[in-house]
């Protein structure tokens, strides 16, 4: 039994590593604006790592601030305000982790992607000369801002399906494979 969980463990945290690095490299690398794996690499660490240490909350945090000293720095109250919505992915993993139902976590995944357009385009509404101030210039922030939620969105739920699904599917798969052997050694 223990030789199950440590392998278990292990396989997660090679999964993770792995988790980390399209994360990373999806940042890099040419993408649609905003269709990058680092939201549901939030939550997906949120839903298996937070149990482990609620500190494991901030290795996505550290992966988009590997990324962005090669992307570049910009506005520090907008970059805390990104950082936030990221952790709070995280929080959503938490949440909806402890079951882990599929509609649980798309669930989450919608209400990230959500949190992170409303947040950032307010913060850009609050913090930079693009907009009036005043409730047309908030207006404004978010319609323009519509196609990048859209992308936010549709890149939340892929990653999400990746990651999740790939993990469960590999872990099923682990355990078949498992199963077959311990049958396989016993006749």
């Amino acid at each position: 039994m223990s030789t199950t969980i440590i392998t278990k463990n292990r396989f997660l945290i090679l999964f993770i590593a792995g988790a980390l690095v399209l994360s990373v490299g999806g940042r890099l690398l040419s993408h649609a604006p905003n269709f990058t794996p680092m939201g549901a690499f939030a939550l997906f660490a949120g839903a298996y790592l937070a149990q482990k240490s609620r500190w494991l909350l901030f290795l996505p945090l550290g992966a988009m601030a590997v990324s962005d000293l090669f992307i570049g720095l910009y506005d520090w109250k907008l970059m805390a305000v990104v950082y936030a919505s990221f952790l709070v992915y995280g929080i959503l993993g938490i949440m909806a982790g402890k079951q882990k139902q599929p509609g649980k976590i798309f669930l989450a995944t919608v209400t990230g992607s959500l949190v992170f357009y409303l947040a950032t385009n307010a913060a850009v509404w609050i913090f930079s000369p693009w907009y009036s101030h005043d409730l047309q210039g908030l207006l404004l922030s978010y319609t323009l801002a519509i196609p990048f939620f859209k992308m936010t969105l549709l890149g939340d739920v892929f990653y999400a399906a990746v990651f999740f699904g790939g993990y469960e599917a590999a872990v099923s798969i682990g355990n078949s494979i498992a199963r077959k052997r311990s049958i396989s050694l016993r006749t």
